[in-house]
């Protein structure tokens, strides 16, 4: 039987930082994905580096992500050094803009609500908006500023992560899907994955909206990750002489620059379990925002259209850290944030596989929020 230091579950940019991660502590790592690494949620992500609460359900989430965007600059200078790949990483802001009636109230109370989580947020007029940005539409009533924000890009992140990581010596295994945990009484030992048992000190299972269905027959990873697809529709445009140079975004959507002058712009958030397609009425949702946002996109030419399934949870949050069972620790149920947590969410991973505790508290986020009077310790009583 092979044997491994950690079997990680999932190649998409959780699982490959945390591969990264534990590589440099001289680990013998492996990553385990059901098809190429990195072509789910991280693949069709737009990138943007926001610790800000989309929604009062995300404000828990807050001090986790200003912890990992603080991480961030370090972390792809890591990934780009070890691999020689770039990662597109910005630090340019962001704009959130606000609609009449109430834009001022609105943007007063956004901007309020970020410096109370001690996230950087400024008022800011339209005027001083639009001599930034001069193609904002008029249906713009008010701005804030958040100066600290960046991008990435997904797509190269991933190269760069799952190259940099094979090169401290990490293995991944593409098309070979984990269909049960080896367990030994309380403790997970290893996995059975393509077939084929492999040993394991520690498991660690990063497989986003799918992780809930890995051994199905027992349910066991579902108790402690019940993660569900939701599905995110895409719009890449090449502009036709409008110019946007930082992230443009309102309640209803937004737009992303990428480096080469194509522009991002999202999303859906649906409810399809795991059918990942393109819709006529996503597309239109999409392009109705990108016009009201920016109305100089009008003539872009529309380069490509895509749709993700991002890991949600019952409550919106992430599911990280240890379990009941020993050797078995969940990383996933990232939902919108994988691309920003995945920098603070591979240096936990390392802490407790090499320390056996984190220097964050993380209890809100524990699987175990999940698994009362399910685990299968509870269960053996």
């Amino acid at each position: 039987m092979k044997s491994v230091d950690v079997a990680i579950i999932g190649g998409g940019i959780i699982g490959a930082s945390a591969a990264f991660e534990l590589a440099a502590e001289k680990l013998h790592v492996v990553v385990l994905d059901r098809q190429q690494p990195g072509l789910e949620a991280s693949w069709a992500a737009a990138g943007m580096l926001s610790p800000a609460p989309d929604s009062p359900r995300d404000i828990p989430l807050a001090p986790l992500g200003i912890e990992s965007l603080k991480l961030y600059p370090d972390f792809v200078a890591g990934i780009e050094e070890a691999s020689g790949r770039p990662t597109g990483f910005a630090r340019n802001g962001a704009l959130e803009i606000f609609r009449a009636p109430h834009g001022e109230n609105d943007r007063d109370h956004r901007v309020s609500q970020c410096r109370r989580l001690r996230i950087a947020a400024e008022a800011l007029s339209m005027e001083a908006a639009r001599s930034w940005e001069g193609e904002i539409g008029p249906a713009a009533h008010a701005a804030a500023w958040l100066p600290e924000e960046g991008t990435v890009e997904p797509r190269l992140v991933m190269d760069a992560a799952v190259s940099a990581a094979s090169n401290r010596g990490v293995e991944f295994r593409a098309n070979c899907e984990v269909t049960r945990l080896l367990l030994d009484g309380t403790r997970c030992g290893g996995v059975i994955a393509g077939g084929e048992a492999i040993a394991a000190g520690h498991v660690i299972v990063a497989a986003g909206s799918f992780s809930s269905r890995i051994g199905r027959e027992t349910d066991l990873v579902a108790r402690y990750a019940p993660t569900r697809p939701v599905r995110g529709q895409m719009i890449a445009l090449r502009p036709n002489g409008a110019h946007l140079k930082r992230v443009l975004r309102s309640e209803r959507g937004y737009l992303v620059p990428r480096g080469d002058g194509r522009i991002v712009a999202g999303s859906t958030s649906e409810e399809a379990g795991y059918e990942k397609r393109v819709t006529p009425a996503g597309v239109r949702r999409i392009l109705d925002n990108t016009l009201e946002l920016f109305p100089a996109l009008a003539g872009a030419e529309i380069l490509e259209t895509w749709s993700g399934l991002r890991p949600g949870t019952p409550d919106d949050l992430p599911i990280l850290g240890p379990t009941d069972i020993e050797g078995l620790l969940i990383a996933t149920g990232h939902y919108r944030n994988g691309i920003l947590l995945s920098a603070v969410t591979a240096k936990l991973l390392r802490e407790w596989v090499t320390t056996g505790r984190a220097t964050f508290d993380t209890r809100a986020f524990s699987p175990l929020r999940f698994s009362a009077r399910k685990s299968l310790v509870q269960n053996a009583r």
